[in-house]
């Protein structure tokens, strides 16, 4: 059984451009054909937070499981998950630290062709003493069939947030996503536990991808075997 997995920092729809443009990022979330995809940093002008995020994925043809992360008047920003799979139960995490931006994650059940996965759908901080904090809470959520994925802000590949999570699930290649007309930081992953399962993991670049966000999404094939995963 093979799932597509991809996740996304569009950026409030800004492209490089400065320009604000939902249909970019429609049109990118389209191009990436994914069965799972993570979203971060979903809000925008007109289309705030959980409308933006159920006009995607009603144009997108995907489910979606919102998880707001600050909530105003104005309208919510935050992550979330757009998917063909059935889904399960839903956990909303808040791994926010006091006096810095809110921060969370969903981690999420869900069923595609008798593979059933746990998904953790994330966005860490800047500071890299928070970003420990919060991969500390992360990571006691993992369970043994599980996709961590997200924008992690972590640029020091040999820091003890990603040490952590590489104990965990192991080896993942770290592929420039950012910014996304030149990228040279791997800000954006996705683990899979257990090891082993990924048939290919890449860039998603194209013309239109370069230009709707700062981030280039990324994107991974998985394979599971169904009878395996059932005896879990």
């Amino acid at each position: 059984m093979r799932l597509t997995f991809a996740t996304y920092n569009i950026h409030r729809c800004v492209g490089r451009d400065g320009r604000y443009d939902p249909d970019r990022i429609r049109d990118v979330i389209r191009e990436l054909d994914a069965d799972v995809i993570a979203v971060q940093e979903i809000d925008a002008p007109d289309r705030h937070g959980l409308e933006l995020a159920h006009w995607l994925g009603e144009e997108s043809k995907l489910q979606v499981i919102a998880g707001p992360t600050l909530l105003e008047r104005k309208g919510h920003h935050g992550n979330a998950v757009f998917t063909r799979c059935q889904r399960g139960d839903i956990r909303l995490l808040d791994f926010s630290v006091p006096m810095y931006e809110p921060r969370g994650a969903i981690d999420l059940d869900l069923s595609c062709g008798g593979v059933t996965v746990q998904v953790i759908a994330t966005h860490l901080g800047l500071r890299p003493w928070e970003r420990r904090i919060q991969v500390e809470r992360l990571l006691q959520r993992v369970g043994d069939n599980c996709v961590l994925m997200g924008d992690f802000n972590e640029w020091w590949l040999w820091g003890h947030p990603l040490r952590a999570i590489k104990a965990i699930f192991g080896h993942s290649p770290a592929l420039p996503t950012f910014p996304s007309f030149r990228p040279v930081l791997a800000l954006d992953r996705i683990w899979i536990r257990p090891t082993g399962r990924v048939k290919s993991l890449a860039v998603h670049r194209t013309r239109l991808s370069a230009k709707a966000s700062d981030h280039l999404p990324l994107k991974a094939v998985v394979e599971w075997d169904a009878e395996e995963n059932a005896d879990r």
